[in-house]
């Protein structure tokens, strides 16, 4: 497969609408419900999503053993619908996520999102070894995630461009626009941007005016009908509506989902609980959001619920 056929099929396919990134299901003793995450997975690809991301940050990555990711990313594939590419999450070390890329694409992963090398900063020299490292294990294409201990700067991408023909996007998580568009306007014709903002949506008019409209989103796991009408009103440019949107649903979500550390994730679940699709208790060290949140976020979709129409 030639570098354009990887770059441009995936690339024009992530572009097209939500982006997925399911939380994990878990049984009462704590271990994965594969049954119930597959019932899951039926039910937001109802919804169409542009792409899957199994497993991801908000799928408890970080709390998943290899064995139990593999079993996710074989239920997200049997699954999927309207031929959704399924993206594997891998990290770590850079021979953990090697061995875990490879995995994937036997297993018949579309693609890879490379976490963050776990715990160390390292120089730009090593984030370049660390990514090429999976890149070089792997025909399908691999996406970055530009956050926490990943900071690459445009000339480290520019080289990862050059040396490795599989690296087809940056997912960013950082938020420094100048920096983002300086890539965008050196490397728009060569990789794909996403904006993965936590709640990325309350970032979204920043990225697409930069010309980065697509983004993940955390809230399509339990308002479906939200995440996507939001899509679509940026899309075609109607601010009245995204305006709306954004008023009247996620600026008061992010407020609650910022109170603690973890919320970002675990909000996701106490959502899903509350549209009668719970998913279990999380792994520690992620705790449920406070009994008192939980009725704020209650209360907040079942007033914004039109929004979905």
């Amino acid at each position: 497969m030639s570098e354009n056929q990887i770059n441009e099929g995936l690339s024009a396919t992530l572009e097209s609408g939500v982006l997925s990134f399911p939380i994990t299901d878990y049984s009462s003793d704590g271990s994965i419900d594969v049954d119930a995450y597959a019932r899951r997975l039926e039910w937001m690809n109802s919804f169409a999503p542009a792409a899957i991301f199994p497993g991801a940050g908000a799928g408890e990555f970080f709390s998943l053993t290899g064995d139990e990711y593999d079993a996710l990313l074989k239920t997200a594939i049997e699954t999927r619908r309207h031929a959704a590419p399924v993206i594997a999450s891998v990290g770590y070390s850079a021979q953990v996520a090697a061995a875990g890329a490879r995995r994937a694409e036997a297993i018949g992963a579309n693609g890879i999102l490379l976490m963050p090398p776990y715990l160390t900063r390292a120089t730009q020299d090593g984030l370049f070894n660390f990514i090429r490292a999976v890149c070089d294990n792997v025909e399908i294409g691999v996406i970055v995630y530009n956050r926490g201990t990943c900071e690459l700067a445009l000339e480290t991408i520019q080289r990862l461009a050059d040396a490795c023909r599989n690296f087809v996007g940056v997912k960013d998580g950082h938020g420094k626009v100048e920096t983002i568009l300086s890539l965008r306007l050196a490397l728009a014709d060569r990789l794909l941007f996403i904006n993965g903002m936590p709640t990325a949506e309350m970032f979204a008019y920043s990225y697409a005016g930069i010309g980065i409209p697509t983004y993940s989103s955390g809230v399509f796991n339990f308002v479906p009908g939200i995440a996507t009408a939001f899509q679509r009103s940026l899309a075609s440019n109607d601010r009245d509506r995204s305006d709306q949107i954004l008023r009247e649903f996620y600026l008061p979500y992010s407020r609650i989902r910022g109170d603690k550390p973890g919320y970002a994730v675990t909000i996701l679940r106490a959502g899903a609980t509350i549209i009668g699709r719970p998913a279990g208790q999380p792994r520690p060290p992620l705790v449920d959001i406070a009994t008192s949140e939980f009725a704020q976020l209650e209360a907040l979709i079942e007033k914004t619920a039109q929004l979905a129409a």
